[in-house]
């Protein structure tokens, strides 16, 4: 083993190993098997999490954003090519996760009311509102009415998951002390919560929570 072109190929023969190891549990997956996309996230989670928690640098919203970016995965398991390597287009879809919710971040952070300094001393910006519509706020409650209906309709150790995370805004291992469940349980219940949520939302609102 001492010969670098032995260990070079070893390292090929691993990867061609894990390939082939996705390749079934990725099929499995689509043939409606959840375990079997259990074990790829068990497999990637590391990987997935260290990944976002370099692009954000804030470790209160790797969390959330592994969890979105496996149900994002999930949602669109049926469509991954086996051409490729199921780890590279997992990445693609955190990180361009990450991007949209920074992307987010920056807008929402964004202040007009700061003003500006020139010679000529303070500006401040006047945009005029043009996105203000009729039926805007009929709209916006009707989302809020189709988020909250399908917010109750999930299994009550779902809901309660949700609510405390999204609603109380309690972190992990608040919520596994409140419910006096395991951090593991918690996470997983959060998970099966949102891709319940994606499923039934998916058509008729835009973001079945807004990104934190």
């Amino acid at each position: 083993m001492n010969d670098p072109k032995e260990r070079i190929e070893t390292r090929k023969e691993r990867q061609v190993k894990s390939r082939e190891e996705d390749s079934v549990l990725i099929r499995d997956a689509v043939a409606g098997d959840q375990r079997a996309f259990t074990q790829l996230q068990k497999k990637y989670y590391p990987a997935i999490a260290n990944l976002i928690r370099r692009m954000l640098r804030n470790s209160d919203d790797v969390e959330d954003l592994v969890q979105e970016t496996f149900v994002k995965a999930f949602r669109a398991i049926e469509t991954f090519n086996h051409d490729y390597a199921f780890s590279t287009w997992l990445y693609k879809i955190a990180s361009n996760h990450c991007i949209d919710f920074l992307r987010k971040r920056r807008l929402k952070t964004f202040s007009i009311d700061q003003p500006i300094e020139t010679r000529d001393g303070e500006m401040r910006y006047e945009i005029a509102d043009d996105s203000w519509s009729p039926d805007g706020e009929i709209q916006d409650r009707e989302k809020l009415r189709i988020l909250n209906k399908a917010i109750e309709d999930l299994p009550e150790k779902y809901k309660r998951v949700i609510k405390l995370r999204h609603e109380e805004e309690l972190d992990y291992q608040e919520i596994a002390d409140q419910l006096g469940l395991p951090l593991g349980t918690v996470k997983a219940h959060l998970f099966r919560a949102r891709a319940l949520l994606f499923k039934k939302l998916k058509n008729k609102v835009y973001h079945f929570y807004p990104d934190r």
